[in-house]
């Protein structure tokens, strides 16, 4: 055969690949889409109905990349994210040309004083630098970005010794934070190895931080970096339990002796989810199945509640029964759903003295684990009255002086955690921020297995994208930040430290651009309540 026979051959042969086989493909297609009874929308629209479907895929990522505004996407919006990004990766908190923020809408704000404190007067404890590393962009353009990955030492700014916030002072062994911050419950399970590793390390580093273990007991990744650790104790019992599901004082005992164990915490409930934990089986790997004394890739959901306790004097009972056993501060969990219910437990410690060392008090917008769609969006009382109701009930039988308060909720930037502060918390829990300062893009697959940044997953394949050492500087430089941005919100208050921050220092502006003290707003909720 000639040249032009072979050329009009290869002509041929491509012809067939490129439209005769799509369109068999197709045709292939139409028939089965045709025959299914399941869509509806393909038995009448065959194979253009699968645009339908495809589409409806992208929208999640079309949405968060291109049709939400900066501020309207949830759970986090754009602009929130960026305010955790910043600076975690690159150290940095400035904006320019003004806020985002609506201000015609409701909302808490800090008091300025006319008056502030100067920066050099603030009392703070910056006297070890820390280690980190963070970006820099030495060059941007539509189609690439040069960055450069440089080594600093950076401010802690720790609280002074005098502003310290101590938790169970008449304990055997007490638990001082330097830092006015710490990791809120995230399991490792829920989280993988790598994600908790490098938040652990990373949390270390920054120095005056904690983390929370979760309910999924503690793990050898909690305790790889060199950083304060609440052992958190849930309704299964993971981590502390006989086979026959029963609380194993022994291994309780040998976990609190750790040197890196300070606390422990009984969750009575989480914001994400007012019930029991939930755990993937697909999640459940042999060695969290070890942890947890479970089985091997099968499906956990922990009871509602503990069965050793029904009420508030059984529940006091068994707390006391703890503490007497390890000697560490213990606390709870819990989310506020009534003011009865704070009126029960307040009530009691008026009456006996006896208590929590501390109650972590989450928000029902907090959202880190997996649940029902209808327990998160609709039990349990947002974060801001929820300190509310707690802190005022508490001075009200006069025992606050008796109990330290923790919130969670929804917290990632100085201003943010400054209003709770000023409300009456005396620390912080971050769970979500913390998520995305070690790579999370909000894909919201946590309950899958599947997240493809590796961060809440068990699966070595996706875990592979998380690189440890690079994402456990991000969590130094977030911590750090939110701190010192801590300290620029107590100057502008009139404050030489966030941890002097109280009610006084906090406004409300309602809708009609009326501003209330806390004191004022609490009696309005309790007018509107009762």
């Amino acid at each position: 055969m000639g040249t032009a026979t072979w050329i009009l051959l290869g002509i041929f042969v491509l012809v067939l690949l490129l439209i005769v086989i799509p369109l068999g493909f197709l045709f292939y297609l139409y028939l089965v889409d045709e025959k299914q009874d399941q869509h509806a929308v393909l038995r009448n629209f065959p194979v253009l109905g699968k645009v339908r479907y495809f589409l409806e895929m992208l929208g999640p990522e079309m949405r968060q990349y291109w049709f939400d505004h900066d501020n309207s996407g949830k759970p986090f919006s754009r602009e929130d994210y960026k305010h955790i990004v910043l600076p975690a990766k690159y150290k940095k908190s400035m904006v320019g040309f003004g806020s985002k923020r609506d201000f015609d809408k409701p909302g808490y704000y800090i008091r300025n004083s006319m008056f502030p404190v100067q920066k050099e007067d603030l009392r703070s404890d910056n006297g070890q630098m820390v280690d980190s590393k963070y970006y820099e962009i030495k060059d941007e353009n539509l189609f690439s970005r040069k960055e450069q990955h440089l080594d600093g030492k950076v401010k802690p700014w720790l609280l002074a010794d005098e502003d310290a916030v101590v938790i169970g002072e008449n304990c055997k062994y007490p638990f001082t934070a330097k830092g006015l911050i710490g990791m809120s419950a995230m399991s490792y399970g829920a989280l993988g190895e790598r994600a908790i590793t490098a938040l652990s390390k990373g949390l270390g580093m920054a120095t005056g931080a904690w983390m929370n273990t979760g309910e999924g007991g503690l793990s050898d990744h909690h305790l790889s970096g060199d950083v304060d650790i609440i052992m958190q104790i849930g309704p299964g019992l993971f981590g502390v339990r006989t086979k026959d599901g029963q609380m194993d004082w022994d291994e309780l005992k040998r976990k609190s002796e750790l040197k890196q164990v300070k606390a422990i915490e009984l969750k009575l409930a989480q914001g994400a989810k007012a019930r029991g934990g939930h755990l993937d089986g697909s999640k459940v790997s042999p060695e969290i199945a070890i942890i947890r004394g479970v089985e091997e890739y099968k499906t956990v959901d922990s009871p509602n509640r503990f069965n050793q306790f029904h009420d508030v004097p059984t529940m006091v009972d068994f707390i006391d029964k703890i503490r007497d056993h390890t000697g560490l501060p213990v606390g709870i969990k819990m989310v506020v759903g009534s003011t009865e219910d704070v009126d029960a437990l307040a009530k009691f410690m008026k009456e006996t003295g006896r208590g929590p060392n501390f109650i972590t008090i989450d928000g029902g917008e907090g959202g880190s684990g997996a649940t029902y769609q209808a327990l998160a969006d609709g039990v349990g009382l947002p974060i801001r009255p929820a300190i509310m109701i707690m802190n005022q009930k508490l001075k009200e039988y006069g025992v606050r002086d008796q109990v330290k308060i923790i919130a969670s909720g929804k917290l990632f930037t100085p201003d943010k955690v400054a209003v709770l502060l000023g409300m009456g918390a005396d620390l912080v829990n971050i769970a979500r921020a913390f998520m995305i300062s070690v790579g999370c893009i909000m894909a919201q697959r946590c309950h899958t297995n599947t997240c493809p940044v590796g961060v809440a997953t068990t699966d070595e394949k996706l875990q592979k994208a998380l690189v440890i050492n690079e994402k456990a500087y991000r969590v130094v430089n977030f911590v750090v930040t939110l701190r010192e941005g801590l300290f620029n919100m107590a100057a502008a208050a009139g404050v030489k430290s966030p941890a002097l921050l109280e009610e006084k220092h906090i406004a409300y502006k309602d809708d009609k651009a009326r501003t209330y003290g806390m004191d004022d707003l609490y009696k309005e909720h309790m007018k509107q309540t009762s």
